[in-house]
C-alpha cells in the first residue's frame, strides 16, 4: 500500500473509529499513560518548568497536523501590536536541519529557521527566534529585544518546561476526531481537558467558508469561539506583485501544497472556482529539493500555499536566465470572531492589573 493511501485510510479511521483505529486503541492507551506520567512529573516538581518576566502566550492544539496554529499565531500578534503590545514569537521551527538557537532575520537561511516562523516573520516583522527548548528561545529574544513585553509561543502546548498565562488551543473542521489518542486518532492529549484543564484557556474553532465543522466537545465553561479560514481574493507574486484570484480560473495551473493536509488547499481552489490542471502533493515542511522538478517547467504556472512561497520565491528570484514557471502564492485569511480578541484582551487586562 502506498503511503498516500495509508495515511488517507489512518485519517478516515481516525474520525470515525474504523477497524484499524480499533486496531491501534491498546497503543493509544500506553500513549495515554506516558502522557499522564509526564505531566504528574511536572506537577510534582520532579521536571521543572520555568517562568519568564513577561507574559507567555501558548497556541497550539492538541489534534496532529494542519489545525491553523501559524495563522492564529499571525492574527494574534498583529492583533496584539494594535493594542500597543510589542510582541515577539518563539516557535520550534519543524523541518529544519539546525540544532541551534536562531534568532530569525529576512536573510536567514529556512534550513537554519524552519518555513512556518520564516513565514511569521515575514507576515508580522516581529522577533522570532527559534529553538526546540522554547524556555531558551524566551530569554534569547528577551535578552536580544528588551523592547518586547509580550511572548507568543508557536505550537507549545505540550511543551511544559515553558509556563504560561494563557492557551489558545486551535481546531480545524475535523474538531477532536472520533475522540482517541494517537496512533488511534487524532489527540495529541486528552479532549475535553479533565483536572488539568486551565481557567486561562481559549478555544478557537476554524472553519473553512466551502465546509462544515465537527461539533467539538468541550468541558463546561471553556469558552469556545469561531473563526473563518478562507483564501484571500488576490495572489502574490515573487516580488511582491498581486493579481486578482479570479484571473488564475480557467488557466492550466500546477498547485502545489506541502502542508500537513495539502488536499485542504487544493479543495478551497476548487471552492473559488479555480481547477488545476495539475496537483502535486509535497510533505508537510518539505526541502526545496522536493520542488526542483517544478522549477525547471518553464511552461506551467505554479499556485501555491504561503507556506510553500517562502521557499519557492527566494529560488525563482536567485535563479539565472532561463525557462522558468510563473508563481503564485495565495494567503490564507483567518477571521476570528470579534469575541476572540475581546476575551483575549479582557485576559490580558486582568495579568497587567495583578502584576
Amino acid at each position: 500500500m502506498s503511503q498516500a493511501r495509508w495515511q488517507a485510510l489512518w485519517l478516515l479511521n481516525s474520525q470515525q473509529r474504523g477497524w484499524l483505529a480499533r486496531a491501534l486503541w491498546p497503543v493509544s492507551l500506553a500513549y495515554g499513560a506516558l502522557i499522564a506520567i509526564r505531566r504528574c512529573l511536572y506537577q510534582w516538581g520532579l521536571k521543572q518548568s520555568h517562568r519568564l518576566n513577561v507574559p507567555v502566550v501558548v497556541i497550539g492544539n492538541v489534534v496532529v497536523g494542519g489545525a491553523g496554529k501559524t495563522p492564529t499565531v499571525i492574527a494574534v500578534v498583529n492583533h496584539l501590536r494594535t493594542q500597543g503590545w510589542r510582541p515577539g514569537v518563539v516557535s520550534r521551527g519543524h523541518g529544519r536541519r539546525s540544532q541551534a538557537l536562531v534568532h530569525v532575520r529576512p536573510d536567514t537561511a529556512l534550513s537554519d529557521s524552519g518555513d512556518e516562523p520564516a513565514l511569521i516573520h515575514r507576515r508580522t516583522q516581529v522577533p522570532v527566534c527559534v529553538s526546540a527548548n522554547r524556555v531558551a528561545a524566551g530569554r534569547a529574544l528577551l535578552h536580544a529585544h528588551p523592547e518586547v513585553d509580550i511572548l507568543v509561543c508557536d505550537d507549545g502546548l505540550q511543551h511544559l518546561a515553558l509556563q504560561r498565562d494563557l492557551q489558545i488551543i486551535v481546531f480545524d473542521d475535523r474538531g477532536a476526531g472520533n475522540g482517541w489518542l494517537l496512533p488511534a486518532g487524532l489527540l495529541r492529549e486528552p479532549w475535553p481537558r479533565g483536572t488539568h484543564a486551565r481557567s486561562t484557556d481559549l478555544v478557537l474553532h476554524q472553519r473553512r467558508d466551502d465546509a462544515t465543522a465537527r461539533p467539538l466537545a468541550c468541558a463546561p465553561g471553556t469558552p469556545v469561539f469561531s473563526a473563518l479560514r478562507r483564501l484571500a481574493d488576490h495572489a502574490v507574486g515573487p516580488r511582491g506583485e498581486q493579481r486578482p484570484l479570479d484571473d488564475l480560473r480557467g488557466q492550466g495551473l500546477t498547485a502545489v501544497a506541502g502542508t500537513a493536509r495539502p488536499g485542504v488547499f487544493f479543495d478551497m481552489l476548487r471552492a473559488r472556482g479555480i481547477e488545476p490542471a495539475t496537483e502535486v502533493a509535497l510533505p508537510d515542511h518539505a526541502d526545496l529539493s522536493d520542488y526542483a522538478a517544478l522549477l525547471r517547467d518553464g511552461s506551467t504556472t505554479l499556485l501555491c500555499t504561503e507556506k510553500d512561497a517562502v521557499k519557492l520565491f527566494p529560488a525563482l528570484i536567485a535563479s539565472p536566465a532561463g525557462p522558468h514557471p510563473q508563481a503564485w502564492a495565495v494567503p490564507l485569511e483567518l477571521a476570528p470572531d470579534a469575541a476572540f480578541f475581546s476575551a483575549l484582551d479582557e485576559r490580558l487586562q486582568a495579568l497587567t492589573r495583578r502584576a
